[in-house]
């Protein structure tokens, strides 16, 4: 078999190590075959290369020395850092940052932006793109310059010695040499050098390489230049890839509406296209119009029946709908689809309990007891706490929301339930322990709050109560034993 053939279906199969093995070959014999060289420089970008789109969140960078604000206080349902917070929190687990939770986890998901330091040294990169090359049986060695030769001790491409003015004329060389600098080396400065030096050379007429310039621009914070680039690019040649990166720099800027105007625009020009709607719904749902979002993912659902992100989060909303039977569907088609993780298991099992289905809510979670790390596992004891409080087990209770303590010492959750089995007993000072513990891990929940005020007016502390309940109002207005209390209180200091 000859051996370029032999790499170039490596490379389709996506077993890129083995690729640059046989390219790092066929490179020793001739260091000049560009064919070779451009296939390898491909393979190292695969083995690294993340999807730009998905997996991208805000670092510590973007917090500390962002200058793109508009203006400090939005207008309400046009900001996602100021987004009205969900009517059925009392029933719907919500972030720290106020956002419902979602069906699947994704960059800045779980939380907002982040507000200190400490949240923002966390930038987690996921998700990894693949794309084809062409070949043909018969081919031409093409001789390239001492520029493509490399040490076997050194590193493949020696970007000091690049001619980039000779590359950016060599389409078919530029845009590896491009994507091998801009995700393999991480080397901006020399990438967008690359893609103007080759938008020069095309007369400006190539979108891709003013797709190339807006991601680089992007990478280094010029959110308006990057927004122009892409915006002349979709002039020339409407592409989903662009609409999405557009789209990104609006939420980047905190502009949900101008983001869901480039997703209407995109769905003008690619109906039906999942990407974008997918889109569209993840900002409803940040926002907090989660029946509109819903919506949107069932859109999802008609165009890909296994796109695994509509389905959980369809779930999800059936789930807190009171619909458990309908969210039994939805996570029973992810389960035949092979994926099985704890947080699914955990899923059913909830779902499985709330339909009165209990003889599969044990095998559930046994099954998610014996799947989850050390993250989700104190997750799994508070619900399966959730379940010994329903069959009346008030002692394995307590023992489940001391095993998810044991997990996860800041388990605000565990801490609120475990005050509150306390204060059954009579324990008040061991109540306001673990009352006052979840108010600190979790102070966007309005049940350590309310339950600390309910404790401090029955020991007769009245003023503590009156600043607690007013406390859980701010995170909860729409709480109505809140209010009822809150109107005792107000009532009896009127009174005095």
């Amino acid at each position: 078999m000859d051996p370029l053939w032999l790499a170039v279906d490596l490379y389709r199969r996506c077993k890129f190590e083995a690729c640059v093995t046989v390219c790092t070959q066929l490179l020793e014999n001739n260091p000049y075959d560009e064919a070779v060289w451009s296939l390898k420089t491909r393979a190292l970008v695969e083995q690294i290369q993340v999807d730009e789109i998905e997996g991208d969140e805000e670092g510590i960078v973007d917090v500390v020395l962002d200058d793109n604000t508009i203006r400090s206080v939005p207008r309400p349902g046009t900001s996602l850092n100021t987004a009205v917070k969900q009517e059925n929190q009392a029933f719907r687990p919500s972030s720290a940052s106020g956002r419902p939770l979602s069906g699947i986890a994704r960059p800045g998901s779980m939380a907002g932006r982040p507000s200190t330091m400490s949240e923002a040294l966390q930038t987690p990169r996921t998700a990894r793109t693949a794309r084809p090359i062409s070949a043909t049986s018969g081919r031409f060695v093409r001789l390239g310059t001492a520029s493509m030769l490399s040490n076997s001790d050194g590193p493949f491409i020696n970007v000091a010695r690049l001619n980039l003015g000779k590359y950016a004329a060599q389409p078919n060389l530029a845009k590896p040499l491009f994507e091998y600098l801009f995700y393999h080396e991480n080397n901006i400065r020399e990438a967008m050098d690359l893609a103007a030096q080759a938008l020069q050379a095309s007369k400006y007429e190539d979108w891709y390489w003013k797709l190339c310039m807006g991601k680089c621009y992007y990478r280094l914070g010029m959110l308006r230049d990057s927004e122009a680039q892409f915006k002349s690019a979709l002039k020339q040649q409407p592409m989903i890839a662009t609409f999405l990166h557009l789209a990104k720099i609006s939420l980047r800027m905190d502009q949900p509406l101008a983001a869901l105007e480039v997703y209407r625009t995109g769905l003008d020009s690619f109906p039906g296209d999942t990407h974008l709607l997918t889109g569209v719904a993840r900002i409803q749902e940040a926002l907090g119009n989660l029946q509109l979002s819903a919506k949107y993912y069932k859109s999802v659902l008609a165009e890909d029946p296994t796109h695994i992100e509509a389905i959980a989060c369809i779930g999800m909303n059936h789930f807190y709908s009171d619909q458990p039977e309908l969210s039994l569907r939805f996570y029973r088609r992810l389960l035949q689809m092979g994926i099985g993780s704890a947080e699914l298991y955990n899923n059913l099992g909830l779902c499985c309990f709330y339909a009165q289905q209990y003889d599969m809510t044990l095998t559930c979670f046994q099954r998610a007891l014996a799947l989850a790390n050390d993250e989700v596992l104190a997750e799994v004891w508070y619900n399966v706490g959730h379940l010994a409080l329903g069959i009346g087990d008030v002692n394995l209770a307590y023992q489940c929301f001391r095993l998810a303590l044991t997990s996860n010492k800041d388990h605000a959750e565990s801490y609120n339930n475990l005050g509150v089995m306390e204060m059954r007993k009579g324990r008040t000072e061991q109540a306001r322990a673990y009352f006052q513990t979840a108010a600190t891990l979790a102070p966007n929940m309005f049940q350590p709050q309310y339950n600390y005020s309910s404790l401090c007016e029955k020991t007769g502390d009245l003023q503590s109560s009156y600043v607690l309940v007013q406390q859980s109002l701010d995170n909860f207005p729409a709480h109505a034993d809140s209010k009822d209390l809150l109107a005792q209180l107000q009532a009896y200091f009127q009174r005095m």
